[in-house]
């Protein structure tokens, strides 16, 4: 007697090979991805100088985004050398002024009263350059020197030329002393902070590419803080 097929039971494997495609697919695109991250990574890391050179030529002014050691005092140093007509520090904490500044460089209270100016608004990167643009439009520069971390920099030169692409920006890379002391694949805590960075870099980068499209997906206006009333750097010694 003839066995009839369960409709419900196909006894082709048509269904098993989709989804063995279909895991195989996923895995070639994971290892695409994965690739493609080792690989990036590699770049971003070879972007990031070694030793510290000074900027080959002046500027009209100067910037440096706070949240490295020595990046304040390398950027007063070039301040002091009249690499710049002045200073801005972008990403002062709003509780510290001029005095905290003073205490860890005590030599420096004539450049602080003259030609530095102090933003408090600024809370990340992308903010640091939205400051830096008004800074840099309200005093009339159309050159600036950018200070910060070598490992920061490749995201500052993300967002800052981004913000503004008619200013000459000149990327002065700090070199912290942790750097020479251990290398960094060799701590783990360094290969944190690069692969944090990297990730930030990577967000930088598509944000501003797809903003360039035409698809503003984060908003310059979402970044701004309110703790400044008036949005405006202030004179280092003001107070």
């Amino acid at each position: 007697m003839a066995v009839k097929a369960d409709p419900e039971r196909p006894e082709n494997s048509s269904g098993g090979t989709v989804r063995r495609h279909s895991g195989l697919g996923f895995v070639k695109l994971f290892s695409v991805m994965v690739f493609a991250g080792v690989i990036g990574f590699a770049w971003f890391v070879s972007q990031m100088r070694s030793e510290e050179q000074r900027p080959p030529r002046k500027a009209d002014g100067i910037v440096v985004l706070t949240g490295g050691s020595s990046r304040i005092s390398d950027a007063m140093d070039l301040l002091a050398e009249g690499y710049g007509k002045r200073l801005l520090i972008s990403g002062v904490h709003p509780a510290n002024g001029a005095n905290d500044i003073l205490r860890s460089l005590p030599d420096t209270h004539a450049l602080l009263s003259c030609c530095v100016d102090l933003d408090r608004s600024a809370v990340n990167t992308r903010s640091n350059a939205t400051e830096t643009r008004r800074w840099a439009v309200e005093r009339g520069f159309h050159s600036l020197i950018v200070v910060t971390s070598n490992y920061h920099m490749p995201r500052a030169m993300v967002e800052l030329s981004h913000a503004m692409p008619d200013v000459d920006l000149i990327f002065y890379p700090v070199i912290g002393d942790k750097w020479h002391d251990e290398p960094w694949w060799q701590s783990g805590a360094g290969l944190r902070l690069l692969l944090s960075e990297y990730v930030k870099y990577v967000a930088a980068e598509v944000r501003v590419r797809l903003a360039d499209l035409g698809f503003d997906l984060a908003p310059e206006g979402a970044d701004q803080p309110t703790s400044d009333a008036s949005g405006k750097p202030t004179t280092a010694l003001a107070n």
